[in-house]
């Protein structure tokens, strides 16, 4: 009833404008939207959405490898005046984030020496990754190796985003940057020096899985002699 006195109100002209302005309005929020893009060279369709629909939105984050650009050190002034600082090679850094990703895939509270020989397998395309698959040394075979070794982690554990590193991993960072000072060489720390900074901490849980694996000191003399090479690089 209120909408037929509102209408007899309206003069035919009126009501007529009212009604084809609604109508071509209504027309036009049905039509694609054409939006000329200089930089891609193209024109952008925009079909508008009915305003009910909403975009999905997932429920889980996602795993997140955060990429540093430097290693923890427990010394970083053990650098003399006047000596080049050594950095660690880009294959090095990726290695170290993943070995942080693997800690946290198996919801470990720490990232270990363990987790980092995961680190290194998971970048293929290092020195060290080749070495060790080439020797029957995989990132399976270790993953599984550590489960034996560490068991499971609780179902209900949640591993902080940089799990921090043990006293062990730690030492076998230091072991690398000390080996690449006193080589007295220019160039990189690379992921030889951390495989065998692994190596050196003979109690540590990734010294362990090395050697179940069949990494031993002739190996460990082999990539020594690798690293002592001045042109040797990370690649």
């Amino acid at each position: 009833m209120a909408a037929t006195n509102f209408l007899s109100k309206l003069s035919p002209t009126n009501l007529v404008l009212q009604l084809d302005y609604g109508r071509i309005f209504h027309a036009h929020l049905r039509q694609p939207q054409i939006l000329d893009n200089s930089w891609l060279g193209t024109k952008l369709w925009l079909q508008p959405q009915p305003n009910n629909v909403r975009t999905p939105v997932s429920k889980f984050r996602p795993l997140v490898a955060t990429v540093c650009f430097s290693l923890p050190t427990v010394k970083p002034d053990r650098v003399s005046s006047g000596q080049k600082v050594p950095k660690w090679s880009s294959n090095a850094i990726k290695s170290f984030a993943m070995a942080e990703l693997q800690a946290r895939k198996l919801k470990y509270l720490n990232t270990g020496t363990e987790s980092l020989l995961m680190g290194i397998l998971d970048v293929g395309t290092s020195p060290a990754s080749k070495y060790l698959r080439a020797n029957g040394i995989t990132l399976f075979k270790v993953r599984d190796e550590t489960s034996k070794l560490l068991g499971e982690a609780d179902f209900f554990n949640f591993s902080p985003e940089h799990p921090p590193l043990t006293e062990e991993a730690q030492r076998a960072l230091d072991w690398a940057v000390n080996q690449k000072l006193n080589s007295g060489h220019d160039g990189e720390i690379t992921t030889i020096h951390l495989l065998l900074g692994i190596w050196s901490e003979v109690e540590s849980p990734g010294h362990k899985i090395l050697s179940t694996l069949g990494f031993d000191a002739e190996k460990a003399k082999e990539l020594e002699a690798l690293i002592s090479n001045p042109k040797f690089t990370d690649e």
